[in-house]
Order: C-alpha cells, then structure tokens, then sequence
C-alpha cells in the first residue's frame, strides 16, 4: 500500500505555527528535487508574496552542502544568511586516525563517499552552467 506523506514544508509550517510563529509569516514551496529547483521556487515567491524589505532568508542546508547551496541561491539574486547544520566532522580525529579498525571499509563509509562524490558533482554542475 502506497502511503501519500504530506510535504514537509507543509509540516514544518505546522510545527512553526504551534509554536506561536504567524501563519502570515511562513511559506513553501512548490516541490522541487534539487538546489537550483529550490533556489528558483524561493525566488519566485520573495517576487510574488514578499515585501521588498523582507526579501532574504536564512538558509538551512548540511554544512557539508552550504557552500553550493548559498551560491546558487545567490545566482537567483537572493540574499543568504547561512545556517549551517548536520555537521558530519569527528571531534577526535586523531583517535580516528591511530585505531586500525577504522581504516576497514564499511557500508556507512561508502554511503558518506557516495554523498561527497555527489556534492564534487553538484558543484562542477552548477559551476558550469553559471
């Protein structure tokens, strides 16, 4: 059975209200699948529904992606303040690095190489076509 989740911005729109936050004050987007899809869905609604004196965000992404994120919301002409989360540095690298076992492939290391192969991608992409 095919479960229809609701989006999240829908939700997160929800928990801000709860939280006394004016539902005049919240957005979303329509939904995207990427960065630039994101940036160019934000841009549209600071146009349409926005004051001009409110027109910059704070952009929530991973550490790890806020660099090519906040380029590309600033190609759209938005004005960024980032807020970087998710870090995924060890406090101890060194304690890393002197424990054998931690040199042994695992799938979690390939999952964490899969997605820092993907963001090199992302970003050669997105500094090409700009």
């Amino acid at each position: 059975m095919n479960q229809v989740l609701r989006p999240e911005g829908d939700i997160y729109i929800q928990e801000a209200i709860s939280m006394g936050i004016p539902k005049k004050d919240l957005f979303t987007t329509y939904p995207v699948t990427n960065t630039l899809q994101e940036a160019k869905a934000v841009k549209k609604i600071l146009n349409n529904e926005i004051s001009s004196a409110r027109k910059k965000v704070i952009l929530v992404t991973s550490a790890f992606h806020m660099q090519r994120a906040k380029k590309v919301f600033e190609n759209e002409g938005i004005v960024v303040l980032p807020y970087p989360v998710d870090f995924h540095s060890s406090k101890n690298l060194f304690y890393s690095l002197r424990n054998p076992l931690n040199w042994v492939p695992s799938s979690s290391s390939l999952s964490r190489n899969s997605s820092a192969i993907r963001e090199i991608i992302g970003r050669i992409l997105y500094r090409t076509w700009n």
